[in-house]
């Protein structure tokens, strides 16, 4: 069954019946992949031996398409795929506006666009006529993240806790198919429910992870504890690149937190483009801070990360001294 992602990164089912226009809108490269996937097996229900044709944009020759969408001698379907549209050379938008006044009667046509202003004219094209349009929108901030990776275990039908899956985006969210794939080694070689400790176990010597647990020390005050974590994660090779930007984000966050005043933690999220349990630990970290202190914290680690990204001799201590500035500022 092919599945719509849409703003919020959910999933909802739609028919298995393809339409002849299908139009892929969106920047991320996985969700686009996923629905490519999707609408090639709901083609093959129904025409098992059903000729997949991929065009790319960028190495498209003029009259490919017409030549590929031509009916076959003996009749079988066909679907063709044309990739990245957002790059495509004018050409080829004209081949497919020419296509789209007199659409091939066995023939679907596949259209993907991740952005852009490029390709508008057939994206309207394609919308007028009714084509199926299947969002895949990027997956950037935390919240859209966490939404992500709720639902990855939810299609998977296995209970995660919130903890854990705040865990799985602070250990691998930088990259959505890490994420993906972390989701899927969880479901896959786990049993009963996921929480924070089978996340820890799998994912905890990661060097996100390592940062969050670091940082999370600093901001609440605890110097012998960053420390002990920061030396040993220089120990094991972590680079003290992302540690300094791990500090530089929880620093960031406790700052918007703070100055957004009460409400429920959904709503702060939705307005500061984060998610409910970044804002609940915000709140719990804040204890003890004040806007001058978090200011000063806050430029003392933009100077740091000068310094660990080769404006300073010792990188290491670069970082333990703005930790030490965290600590004393939150004492103070």
């Amino acid at each position: 069954m092919l599945t719509c992602v849409s703003e919020d990164t959910s999933t909802v089912d739609v028919p298995t019946r393809v339409p002849p226009l299908v139009l892929i809108s969106g920047p991320e490269e996985l969700l686009a992949e996923r629905a490519l996937a999707a609408i090639r097996d709901d083609l093959r229900v129904t025409a098992p031996d059903v000729e997949m044709i991929t065009l790319e944009a960028t190495a498209y020759e003029e009259g490919e398409l017409a030549l590929h969408a031509s009916p076959s001698l003996f009749g079988e379907d066909k679907a063709v795929v044309v990739r990245g549209l957002h790059e495509a050379p004018d050409h080829l938008q004209q081949d497919l506006l020419a296509y789209l006044e007199d659409p091939a009667d066995e023939v679907t046509l596949v259209v993907v666009h991740a952005s852009g202003n490029r390709g508008k004219k057939v994206l309207d094209t394609m919308k007028k006529a009714g084509a199926r349009v299947v969002d895949a929108p990027a997956i950037k901030s935390d919240r859209d993240k966490t939404q992500f990776t709720a639902n990855e275990f939810r299609a998977a039908r296995r209970r995660a806790t919130p903890e854990a899956v705040q865990a799985l985006v602070e250990a691998v969210g930088k990259d959505v198919r890490e994420l993906a794939a972390a989701c899927r080694q969880l479901v896959d070689d786990t049993t009963g429910v996921i929480d924070a400790d089978v996340v820890e176990t799998y994912h905890g010597g990661k060097v996100e992870a390592t940062g969050f647990k670091v940082a999370d020390a600093a901001v609440t005050g605890e110097a012998g504890e960053a420390l002990r974590l920061l030396r040993h994660a220089v120990a094991v090779g972590v680079d003290p690149v992302p540690i300094v930007a791990v500090l530089a984000q929880q620093l960031r966050q406790l700052a918007k937190v703070g100055g957004a005043g009460r409400g429920r933690s959904a709503d702060v999220a939705r307005d500061l483009g984060m998610a409910p349990w970044q804002v609940d630990k915000a709140r719990r970290h804040l204890a003890g801070w004040d806007g001058s202190a978090l200011g000063r914290c806050i430029q003392a680690v933009a100077a740091a990360d000068a310094e660990v990204k080769g404006g300073g001799r010792d990188p290491v201590y670069a970082l333990e001294r703005v930790i030490l500035t965290i600590t004393r500022e939150h004492r103070g």
